[in-house]
């Protein structure tokens, strides 16, 4: 009987579906029809959506020490949930000492239910964990409905222990919508709980 219950909750590719995230929820239930109510659209696909996060990180030294990329990409994939891809140097760069081909950073795309799920966690959990935190800035939009932050800390994710880390690294994280301008954007961002500040 218990056997039969277990298939039935596995899906036709072989995967256990997610629990829907709760900010998915809230994006569905209460942002779609208050921003249609705010900005006079008649169709919910009006309505501007989370398309993806990208977190970028650069390694720095890492490009002479494999060691290092490897503890950073374990922070990577313990913070966002998947393996990150390493990016390599294009070309060279004798002042840096890099030549082309060498790692030189790090980045992961997260989506769908994930993106959510780790968003809530950035908004709710991490950002009040920032020392003197006091609100994002207005002015890290791109013109084109996109916000970019930076990290100082990897700490302030509850899934890193401090004793355990290496090296304190930084890394930037990019919420890319499908908003016309900032102006929608900050609206889809501030209802999901980003905590932008006022200008």
């Amino acid at each position: 009987m218990a056997k039969k219950k277990k298939e039935k909750a596995v899906q036709s590719d072989g995967k256990i579906p997610k629990m829907e995230s709760r900010l998915r929820k809230h994006y569905r239930d209460k942002i779609i029809p208050d921003m249609m109510k705010e900005f006079g659209w008649k169709n919910p696909h009006q309505v501007p959506r989370l398309e993806k996060v990208v977190m970028n990180m650069g390694v720095g030294e890492g490009s002479r020490d494999f060691k290092l990329i490897e503890a950073a990409i374990n922070d990577f994939m313990v913070i966002s949930g998947q393996k990150p891809v390493i990016t390599r140097a294009r070309k060279s760069v004798a002042q840096f000492k890099i030549r082309a081909g060498m790692p030189v950073g790090l980045m992961v795309t997260i989506r769908g239910e994930m993106m959510y799920h780790f968003l809530e966690k950035l908004f709710t959990v991490a950002l009040p964990r920032v020392r003197d935190f006091q609100g994002l800035s207005p002015n890290s939009f791109d013109g084109h409905g996109n916000y970019t932050m930076g990290i100082r800390e990897q700490i302030v994710f509850p899934e890193i222990s401090y004793d355990e880390i290496s090296k304190v690294r930084g890394f930037d994280i990019s919420i890319v919508t499908s908003a016309d301008n900032d102006a929608e954007a900050t609206v889809l961002l501030k209802q999901l709980g980003c905590p932008i500040r006022e200008k």
